[in-house]
């Protein structure tokens, strides 16, 4: 009796779903519904893999992103230098890292000040305590921080040593209590074995950088994380693997359980064994958790956040936004857009809906015109979002 009531409250909250981006794409047809299953998932190799780097072009005159029905965008901030992760101060000022400036800028009322500068392809960015933490590619730093100052002269303090190279991106976030700090790390390789341990993996460690230990691990990219709402629960987005095709491995979000792994490199999506791992680690393919909610194959999700503002109409309450940053070995591209997963009880209530797109305009040709990264809540429940192929930050607002 449990299934089954279980099964009708997904089925309805798909069909919930289903309708919402039903509205949409009859106001606006480039906005779809995306529910990407295990069952129809290609076999590895069907389909050769491509190289289709993105160039990023400046906007066109012509060209628009799309949102749903009374939704707008504008620009938040321009002139910024890699844009990516996105922190939202005390008194309402944003921190924003640029890794390929190696610096923080704090935005206020229009104005960009330099906060750090001379720091290691910084990413995550999370407040704890009178501090500013930061993810440098290779190293967990430190910086006081007071609400309302511009800028910082003090030298960061390192508290932990983290793997250097590869997949650069390590973000930071601490649980509600504030008493474990997590850090994402990504693989050096595609599907070689024998990294360091915590690579391809979330790393979880007290304040002061110390007692760390492998929290999840077998998560070849793992970028953005996030803490659900309503169960609390550790989310983040994960590149997966290349070169099994064009559809596959499909990137995913997913619950974070402690302890478990997610296969890289032995497996993916549960125990499907990787081809050029075959028979290598059969005992770690068979414990291969699959991922919560899977997005089309190198759409490259960045940065996850919930939406606890009430500016959104009331389905977007709870719900997760995505970046993606979009396809570069793929034969049509993909990703280049912001989606909205619904949520209900704590779990996705069926597939993903396009929620801002146009940045690609044609998936065969390779001029894009943005990569989007990140996403912030602000105070007043718009959404802002970084940009890092444009170096601009968009502002999402609703209003009829």
């Amino acid at each position: 009796m449990k299934h089954r009531a279980l099964t009708a409250v997904l089925l309805l909250a798909c069909r919930e779903s289903a309708q919402l981006a039903a509205v949409a794409a009859a106001n606006d047809p480039t906005l779809r519904h995306h529910d990407i299953r295990f069952e129809q998932l290609p076999a590895p190799f069907a389909t050769p893999s491509s190289g289709n780097p993105p160039t990023v072009a400046s906007q066109p005159a012509d060209a628009q992103l799309h949102l749903p029905p009374h939704f707008r965008i504008s620009l938040y901030a321009t002139g910024l230098d890699d844009p990516r992760t996105m922190l939202l101060a005390p008194n309402g000022d944003v921190l924003v890292a640029e890794p390929g400036a190696g610096k923080i800028t704090l935005l206020r009322g229009g104005k960009k000040f330099t906060f750090a500068s001379g720091l290691n392809e910084p990413f995550g960015l999370a407040f704890h305590g009178p501090w500013l933490y930061v993810g440098n590619t290779d190293s967990v730093v430190r910086l006081p921080y007071t609400a309302g100052q511009t800028s910082s002269t003090a030298k960061p303090q390192q508290l932990a040593t983290l793997p250097d190279g590869g997949h650069s991106t390590r973000g930071v976030l601490f649980n509600r209590a504030g008493t474990k700090m997590y850090v994402s790390i990504g693989s050096h390789s595609n599907v070689n074995p024998g990294e360091e341990p915590r690579r391809a993996a979330i790393v979880e460690f007290n304040p002061d950088g110390g007692a760390g230990r492998i929290f999840a691990s077998g998560l070849r990219n793992p970028i953005g994380m996030a803490w659900e709402p309503s169960g609390g629960a550790l989310w983040t987005v994960v590149n997966e693997r290349d070169g099994l095709g064009d559809d596959l491995v499909p990137d995913y979000t997913t619950e974070v359980r402690d302890g478990a792994f997610y296969g890289w490199p032995y497996a993916y999506l549960g125990p499907h064994e990787e081809p050029r791992r075959r028979g290598e680690r059969p005992d770690l393919v068979k414990k291969t958790i699959p991922p919560t909610l899977l997005i089309q194959a190198h759409s490259a999700p960045i940065g996850i956040t919930f939406y606890t503002g009430t500016m959104f109409p009331a389905q977007y309450r709870g719900a997760a936004f995505v970046g993606l940053h979009g396809s570069w070995n793929r034969t049509l591209r993909t990703g280049y857009k912001i989606i909205s997963i619904p949520f209900k009880n704590g779990k996705p209530a069926g597939g993903y809906d396009d929620f801002v797109v146009g940045w690609s305009p044609d998936e065969r040709g390779r001029r894009v015109w943005g990569r989007p990264a990140c996403l912030l809540v602000l105070g007043d429940g718009s959404l802002l979002i970084s940009d890092d192929g444009a170096g601009k930050i968009w502002r999402v607002t609703y209003g009829r």
